[in-house]
């Protein structure tokens, strides 16, 4: 099920080439969420995966967009430790301002993802 988000962009990281067949971009969303006599501000890390990644290229810090993403879970195990973790997928990034629309093609299935390399142990656990 694909979730949408509005903020505004507050980090633009570079593309990191994980392995050589997955490559990943990630950035930072600051939403903004008033209660009456509250106000909170979330920071959200999203990611951009092959092809996705230059999406952003087009996009300044500090501009208003509507992120189109999917949620992502996955398992990972190593040295019979066993962890978890969610990833936000982006697949269409729309500037807020004049509606101009940065995007791709729907979001691929899910068997269609390749799986995390299992070299990959920069894992934050």
């Amino acid at each position: 099920m694909p979730f949408e988000l509005n903020g505004k962009i507050v980090e633009i990281f570079d593309t990191v080439q994980v392995s050589d067949t997955f490559r990943k971009r990630e950035f930072i969303v600051e939403k903004r969420e008033s209660t009456p006599g509250s106000e909170f501000t979330d920071y959200i890390k999203f990611q951009l995966t092959q092809d996705r990644c230059g999406l952003i290229d087009n996009i300044r810090l500090d501009e208003e967009v509507r992120i189109s993403f999917n949620i992502r879970g996955n398992r990972w195990e190593r040295e019979g430790k066993v962890s978890y973790f969610t990833n936000l997928d982006v697949w269409r990034i729309e500037k807020l301002q004049d509606e101009q629309a940065v995007h791709d093609p729907p979001p691929p299935a899910e068997n269609d993802i390749p799986p995390p390399p299992e070299e990959f142990d920069d894992l934050p656990f």
